[in-house]
C-alpha cells in the first residue's frame, strides 16, 4: 500500500521516525520526482537476527578479505553508491528530499552506515535507521564482489552485540533470502515492531573508532 506525499510538505526527522514506528517508510518514484510515497507493504521483509545465515563461501571471504569495515565515516559516499543505477534498475528512488531527510537523521545519530573499503577506496556498504531496538535497512551497494554482503554481516554482528531485536529489510529479494530473510504479514510485523521500538539498543556496542575484523563479526553472528 502506498500514499503520495506532496512535494511541498517538508518531512522532518521526527516525523520520519514516527512513521517508522508506525510501520511505514518513504520512497520516491525517481531522482527527478520531488514527491515522496509512504509505503506500507502487506508482506514485510525481515531478517531474524537469530536465524541469520552466512553461506560458507562468504564466511571464508569475511575472514580473509583484504577489505576493512568502518561505520559512519562517509554518509554521502554511501548514499551516492546506493543511488547509482543498477543492471536491474535504471532509475533510483533516492531523490534530493530523501538525501536531505536521511542526512538530517544521520547528523542526529538516528541513521547509520556500514562502509567497506579497499585501502582508502569505498567499495560497498549500506545505510539504515535505528529506532529503539529496531534497525530499518534502507539500501546497499557494491563496487567490488561481496562488498555489500560483507557490510551486511558486519551490520548483523553490530545489531546482535548491541541488543537489537528486529532487522527490517522492507522487501525480500533472492539475495536476502540466502541470509535467512523472510516475509511476514503486516499484522505479524506490527507485533514485532511494537516489541522492538521500545527499550534501548546500542549501535556502538562494537567499537566505531577502529575496524572490526571479520573474525570478530562472524563470532558474534554465529553466537546463539
Amino acid at each position: 500500500m502506498a500514499s503520495r506525499e506532496s512535494a511541498f510538505v517538508e518531512i522532518t526527522p521526527q516525523v520520519l521516525l514516527k512513521a517508522y514506528a508506525c510501520g511505514i517508510f518513504p520512497m520516491a518514484e525517481s531522482a527527478e520526482d520531488p514527491a515522496l510515497y509512504w509505503i506500507e507493504p502487506d508482506m514485510r521483509g525481515i531478517i531474524p537476527l537469530d536465524g541469520f545465515h552466512v553461506p560458507s563461501r562468504l564466511a571464508r571471504t569475511v575472514r580473509t578479505t583484504r577489505f576493512t569495515v568502518h561505520v559512519n565515516r562517509d554518509f554521502e559516499g554511501i548514499i551516492d553508491g546506493c543511488a547509482e543505477p543498477k543492471p536491474d534498475r535504471s532509475r533510483t528512488w533516492i531523490n534530493a528530499r530523501i538525501r536531505r531527510i536521511y542526512r538530517a537523521l544521520f547528523d542526529n545519530g538516528d541513521c547509520h552506515t556500514v562502509e567497506v573499503y579497499d585501502g582508502e577506496t569505498l567499495v560497498g556498504g549500506l545505510y539504515g535507521v535505528s529506532l529503539g531496538r529496531a534497525f530499518f535497512g534502507e539500501s546497499m551497494f557494491h563496487h567490488a564482489r561481496d562488498a555489500s554482503k560483507i557490510a551486511l554481516v558486519h551490520l548483523v554482528a553490530r545489531l546482535k552485540a548491541g541488543g537489537y531485536r528486529l532487522l527490517d529489510t522492507q522487501f525480500v529479494t533472492g539475495h536476502l533470502k540466502t541470509f535467512g530473510a523472510v516475509e511476514v504479514p503486516k499484522h505479524r510485523y506490527h507485533r514485532l515492531l511494537e516489541e522492538a521500538v521500545v527499550g534501548h539498543a546500542d549501535f556502538f556496542a562494537l567499537p566505531a573508532d577502529r575496524p572490526v575484523s571479520g573474525e570478530e563479526a562472524l563470532a558474534i553472528v554465529e553466537r546463539v
